[in-house]
């Protein structure tokens, strides 16, 4: 309970100073004893000071090791990493990544090193590829609202919901709607495309945040921290772990399960096939799968709770077969294509043309 206690108070301190709002640029912390003989680089999309209980826990029976932990944004960790596998530069030991469809990209590029263990060949098929990818945590997209500002009869229980509120040409949530910018966020974009491929909904959304001016703008930070300020009153698609942890620490934040589906990420884990010291790293993902890694990741809200129980939907019950996991497979590589993406960017721009 203490160590639960812990990692949420660091997420909020996090999410109020605004960390993931650095996207664009590298942030460094180190683990571990200085006078470590080894140090593995960690390089990942999650905010340090969420991930931070983490990597201590996994370090604690390890005191010759020192963690190099590098926080970047999914599209300038995507371009990194594809420099340095076309370089065979041996930087980093370990990269993940909520954007997923661009790790599967790597992968299908020889970028990975392959690994099995007994915990690795434990995972579902939906959360590893070719041996060389794995999903290490389990976290829904959900709608956030301001719990003051929001009658609870216009909390939006789901999307055909959310279309209701903003159809009005005088709905008060005009410009008070923010989500993703899917051109800075690859992790947006992930979302927006696999909406585009799931809901009959999703012309109509976009249409409708069009016309209702909503916001679109980089980060979790930002989207979350703006709906309990009061200068949104609704988010669409903000990760459920970023969301719960601010949640517990400011009341005004409510948050629902889309109860038509709700997309449940799996942030992606690879071990650069250049990787200077694959032998941490493949003791780092066997300890993210152990029953010890799946504990600090559960404290530190990247294993949902809101999957796993009813507790804290305030909406209707979520059925789990509204749950929808966005599986690693060649299938998140569509996204990727570079005319795919340009029409789908294009159309998003006439959404959001920006000031």
């Amino acid at each position: 309970m203490i160590r639960a206690l812990f990692a949420h108070s660091i997420l909020v301190a996090a999410l109020l100073l605004g960390v993931a709002k650095a996207q664009a640029q590298e942030m460094v912390q180190t683990f571990g004893a200085k006078s470590a003989d080894e140090v593995m680089v960690l390089r990942s999309t999650t905010d340090i000071a969420v991930f931070a209980p983490v990597v201590e826990t996994f370090l604690k029976s390890r005191p010759g090791l020192q963690v190099r932990y590098e926080q970047w944004g999914s599209n300038e960790l995507y371009r990194l990493s594809r420099r340095d596998c076309r370089e065979a530069t041996g930087i980093a030991d370990v990269v993940i990544s909520s954007g997923v469809h661009q790790m599967v990209q790597l992968v299908n590029e020889a970028c990975a090193a392959a690994y099995v263990s007994r915990l690795t060949a434990q995972l579902p098929e939906a959360l590893r590829w070719r041996d060389e990818l794995w999903g290490i945590t389990r976290e829904p997209a959900v709608i956030v609202y301001n719990r003051d500002l929001v009658p609870a009869a216009d909390v939006p229980q789901s999307r055909f919901d959310l279309l209701d509120l903003l159809r009005p040409s005088d709905t008060p949530y005009a410009r008070r709607v923010a989500t993703y910018d899917i051109e800075q966020s690859g992790l947006g974009y992930l979302f927006a495309f696999a909406d585009a491929q799931e809901a009959s909904t999703f012309g109509a959304l976009q249409e409708s945040f069009g016309r209702s001016l909503a916001v679109a703008t980089c980060c979790s930070a930002d989207i979350i921290r703006g709906v309990a300020e009061g200068r949104y009153l609704i988010a669409y698609n903000v990760l459920g772990s970023y969301a719960q942890g601010y949640q517990r620490e400011d009341e005004r934040i409510g948050i629902v399960l889309p109860s038509d589906y709700t997309l449940v990420l799996a942030r992606a884990l690879m071990i650069p096939r250049a990787a200077p010291n694959r032998s941490a790293a493949e003791q780092f993902l066997d300890f993210l799968l152990s029953a010890d890694g799946t504990l600090a990741l559960r404290n530190a809200l990247l294993i949902s709770p809101l999957l796993e129980t009813e507790e804290g939907n305030e909406g209707e019950a979520l059925s789990t077969t509204a749950l929808r996991p966005v599986g690693l497979s060649p299938a998140l590589m569509v996204a990727l294509d570079a005319l795919t993406r340009e029409t789908f960017l294009r159309r998003w721009r006439a959404t959001f043309p920006g000031p």
